[in-house]
């Protein structure tokens, strides 16, 4: 990776510069800013979802910064397709100029547009299909199809004076699709043969050996134990996740279930796919959740959100019975995806907590109930080959995925100086046939909080994580503003500290005592007398209760 941070050199005339400014370094925020001759083209634009760590983050946004101060130069946002990593942050990058043109399928768009309705924001869309190509002033586009776990994703590839760049998107070679649509080697071959100056893979699944295994495998697999449930069947999944929700639908109605769509994502992404003809809904099996109550335990499937331990999805809410659907024992609770990085924890929360009240869980980890929407290494093998780049940026991954892409690239023949090892902020010019890395910016995560976009700090993270694991410990003195002598307190109280506050009256007197030595010494400035109560108390907790709470001193002056 990139060693430190450095500015880039000003963009010469047809070079073309692109910097991802999220999605290299974990699996999410998704987005690369191509720029030549003083245009821009935005390639995705998605959130992340916080860890537990992060407290009270909503999302995590790409940092706008390369684009924030020349938003009139942008002329459109490709996305690939419609999952929140790559489409999530539309709404906020069109809070700055809503009239930037966003280009994507029929699917995608209508996703993206649902999302905005609920922002206010009507945007500007060309939608677009397979083979299309479109001229977005100096940026030649070409799109792409590619089988990944949503319908309707494209790969793009971006034509310029300086070369011709191919950006997959998230793909995988499902040779059996669902849907029938392949991801189309015939154009990444010709592609090869044109000459891929820079090829951007999804990097994903590189480090994972194979194939990735069939979409259709999970079908009778969902049947079986739809088939073997004596009770309600409740199926967490992404709520885009179009394909998994048609086989939860198919082996419903085979067994006579119905199936009732929970969580305002779901309903309203899975309405969408129904209407586009994405989405076949077999005859009477769709009902509203509310009717489902009425019928018996084993007529009903849930179709739920919260497949990742989200704590405020539903399946989260259900496990910790704040749901009207309370599952117990005999209810089959099937988590039909994959563990995004970091979601580790919180899922086998939920996990633990549906046991406990009975249910049986489902999950990868136990059947074979869902499938990566990747190419693994062995997919990736195959496009390095057929594509046959001149040089290569790994994208959309962790570092461990970043570098076993690349060195699959090296692999194939691509040399190790064309290889480029970039994350999130790093600079690379494309120009006669040759990438270099030329800079590294200092981007950061953009958190989301409520209202507030980008005012929550890390700095402010740490505060609030001091809080919840180890308390708040307020002390309050008042002196003598010519003498420094305490005429009052201290007065300590504290939160979270799993002490009694008469504990306190040990600390009191080393209190009193510091202030005394610090005005002895001419002390007088309030700040410095504030410093001199935070250290004393500070060094009392940690030496009697080994623990660091936030303190909160005030010295008022009298």
């Amino acid at each position: 990776m990139v060693d430190g941070i450095f500015e880039p050199p000003a963009l010469e005339p047809g070079t073309l510069r692109i910097i991802p400014t999220g999605g290299l370094g974990e699996v999410g925020r998704n987005m690369t800013v191509y720029e030549i001759d003083g245009k821009i083209l935005i390639v995705d634009c998605g959130v992340l979802f916080p860890e537990p760590d992060q407290l009270g983050v909503d999302l995590i946004l790409p940092d706008f910064s390369p684009v924030r101060d020349r938003l009139d130069d942008v002329l459109g946002v490709v996305l690939t397709h419609g999952h929140e990593d790559h489409i999530g942050a539309v709404p906020y990058l069109l809070k700055l100029r809503q009239d930037i043109p966003l280009i994507g399928s029929a699917l995608t768009l209508a996703f993206v547009e649902a999302k905005l309705k609920e922002h206010r924001i009507k945007p500007y869309t060309l939608t677009v299909k397979e083979g299309q190509v479109e001229q977005l002033g100096p940026f030649g586009l070409e799109f792409v199809a590619v089988n990944h776990s949503i319908p309707d994703a494209l790969a793009v590839a971006i034509r310029t004076t300086a070369g011709l760049a191919l950006h997959t998107g998230d793909f995988k070679m499902d040779q059996l699709p669902l849907d029938g649509r392949l991801t189309d080697l015939r154009a990444f071959a010709r592609l090869g043969e044109e000459g891929v100056d820079l090829f951007l893979p999804d990097s994903t699944n590189a480090d994972v050996p194979g194939f990735t295994p069939l979409e259709r495998s999970i079908g009778p697999v969902l049947e079986d134990i739809i088939a073997r449930a004596p009770r309600r069947v409740i199926v967490a999944s992404f709520s885009s996740h179009v394909h998994r929700v048609q086989q939860v639908m198919d082996a419903a109605a085979r067994n006579g279930r119905r199936v009732a769509l929970l969580g305002r994502s779901m309903v309203r992404n899975m309405g969408i796919a129904a209407e586009l003809g994405y989405l076949k809904v077999p005859a009477g099996v769709l009902i509203d959740y509310k009717s489902a109550a009425d019928l018996p335990d084993d007529e009903i499937v849930y179709m739920s959100t919260g497949s990742q331990g989200e704590p405020m999805a539903v399946l989260a809410r259900m496990a910790n019975l704040d749901h009207e659907i309370e599952p117990g024992e005999g209810d089959t609770v099937i988590l039909a995806s994959s563990l995004i990085p970091g979601n580790e924890n919180a899922v086998y929360r939920v996990i633990d907590r549906l046991t406990k009240l009975g249910a049986t869980v489902v999950h990868r980890g136990n059947a074979a109930v869902h499938v990566s929407g990747h190419a693994a290494a062995g997919e990736l093998l195959y496009c390095y080959n057929i594509v046959k780049p001149k040089n290569v940026l790994p994208l959309h991954g962790e570092f461990r995925h970043l570098a076993a892409s690349a060195r699959l690239a090296i692999d194939t023949g691509v040399p190790a100086s064309r290889t480029l090892a970039g994350e999130d902020g790093t600079v690379v010019d494309l120009r006669d046939g040759v990438a270099r890395i030329v800079g590294q910016l200092d981007l950061g995560l953009v958190y989301v909080d409520g209202s507030s976009v980008g005012e929550i700090t890390d700095a402010d993270l740490k505060d609030r994580r001091i809080l919840g694991e180890e308390g708040f410990i307020s002390a309050i003195v008042v002196v003598d503003a010519s003498t420094g002598r305490v005429i009052a307190g201290p007065e300590i109280h504290a939160r979270g500290f799993a002490e009694d506050d008469a504990v306190f009256e040990a600390v009191k007197p080393k209190i009193e005592a510091a202030l005394r030595e610090a005005a002895a010494n001419g002390v007088r400035d309030n700040q410095a007398l504030t410093q001199v109560v935070r250290r004393t108390v500070g060094r009392w907790v940690n030496t009697s209760y080994r623990r660091r709470p936030m303190i909160v001193p005030l010295v008022v002056e009298a």
